[in-house]
């Protein structure tokens, strides 16, 4: 994205007694050339910059006391979805060894680049979604949370879910572009303009440290 689409943000819009910074899967199967979709044949080195980005958000979120959370999928055969697998089937795909992404107690569920430390919120889901069926809302509601910074992988995919539901339940929402990642960059970059006309405020990643190291 252009420098031109990046807002400007106000220190207070993202100080540590309303916002979290929201890591979206960033685990093996989706960034590690070891991963599934590595040894599917996708190129991880699209995404290393962005799991870099990351790395120093987590650092300066740490340093200030931002609250973090860790979201990663995690699937089992039991909540494997019906609807998701007949469309991969319908496409020609193998709806099977794709359902094998993320599988619970496996490495490919591991978060990668960086992991969570004690105090760091760990959210585990089934879906696209960091909201669908989890325990997010409530727990940002207990802590009277009101913004929330995105990274992470892909775009236009778990990301971009996130933040729409996010945006769904009231929360204003920054997305960090260099800190996100699609395999395809007309992807990330159409994902990215998607957010900033109908949802999200879009930053990098030296903007929000900043304003964090500022406040």
């Amino acid at each position: 994205m252009a420098d031109a689409d990046l807002i400007e943000l106000k220190s207070d819009w993202i100080t540590s007694n309303r916002s979290a910074l929201c890591i979206v899967d960033v685990q093996n199967d989706f960034a590690s050339p070891d991963g599934l979709l590595g040894q599917f044949g996708l190129d991880m080195s699209v995404v290393q910059p962005a799991v870099e980005n990351i790395k120093k958000l987590v650092a300066s979120a740490r340093k200030n006391d931002i609250p973090i959370i860790f979201v990663g999928l995690k699937t089992t055969e039991q909540d494997d979805s019906a609807a998701w697998q007949e469309w991969m089937s319908r496409q020609g795909r193998d709806a099977k060894a794709e359902s094998a992404i993320c599988r619970a107690d496996t490495a490919g569920m591991t978060f990668y680049g960086t992991e969570p430390q004690d105090g760091d919120w760990v959210i585990y889901k089934t879906r696209y979604s960091a909201f669908y069926e989890t325990q997010l809302n409530d727990l940002l509601k207990q802590k009277q949370l009101d913004t929330l910074v995105f990274c992470g992988i892909t775009t236009e995919c778990c990301v971009e879910s996130s933040v729409r539901d996010a945006f769904h339940r009231d929360y204003h929402c920054i997305v960090v572009s260099d800190g996100c990642a699609a395999y395809d960059i007309e992807l990330h970059d159409a994902s990215l303009r998607a957010m900033a006309i109908n949802f999200a405020l879009l930053s990098d990643t030296q903007s929000i440290i900043k304003h964090w190291e500022a406040a």
